[in-house]
C-alpha cells in the first residue's frame, strides 16, 4: 500500500469514522442531558402550582418524570455518550494533526523514515482506541453477567 492510498483508504476513512462516531454521542448525550434538566426542573414548579384537588394527578406525573430522569441518567451512564464523545473527538483530532504534520514534512516526519513513522504512529492510536473500547465492554459485560462460584 503506498502513502496515498494508506491515506484515503486508512487515515481519512479513521478520521470520517472518528468524527462521526464523536458528533453522534455529542448529539445523544446533549439530548440525554437536556432533557434530565427540563424534567428535573419541572418537578418543582409542577408541585408548586398543583391545585389541592389534583395532587393524586400530579403525584404520579411527578413520580413518572422522576422514573424517566433516572432512565435516562442510567441510559447515559451505561452507554457512556460524553467519554464516548471525548474519546472518539481525541482520536479524530490527533490523526488530523499527525495527518498534518506528515504532509508537511515537519518533524517527527521529516527523514527519509517518515511513512513508516507514520503508519506505525497513526495504527498505534487507533489501537489505543480500539484497545480502550475492548476493556470497556470486558468490563461491562463481567458487571452485567454474575460471576459463576
Amino acid at each position: 500500500m503506498d502513502e496515498n492510498e494508506y491515506l484515503s483508504k486508512r487515515i481519512d476513512a479513521q478520521i470520517q469514522w472518528y468524527d462521526r462516531k464523536s458528533q453522534h454521542a455529542q448529539r445523544i448525550f446533549k439530548a440525554l442531558r437536556g432533557f434530565e434538566i427540563v424534567a428535573a426542573a419541572s418537578i418543582p414548579l409542577l408541585t408548586a402550582t398543583a391545585e389541592p384537588l389534583d395532587n393524586t394527578v400530579t403525584l404520579f406525573v411527578v413520580g413518572i418524570i422522576g422514573v424517566l430522569i433516572v432512565i435516562t441518567s442510567a441510559i447515559t451512564s451505561l452507554n457512556q455518550y460524553q467519554e464516548n464523545w471525548i474519546e472518539y473527538r481525541t482520536t479524530c483530532e490527533t490523526l488530523k494533526h499527525e495527518k498534518y504534520l506528515f504532509a508537511t514534512k515537519t518533524s517527527p516526519y521529516h527523514g527519509q523514515d517518515a511513512f513508516p513513522k507514520f503508519v506505525q504512529r497513526a495504527e498505534g492510536l487507533i489501537s489505543k482506541e480500539n484497545s480502550n473500547w475492548s476493556q470497556y465492554t470486558q468490563a461491562n459485560s463481567q458487571e452485567v453477567t454474575p460471576a459463576k462460584q
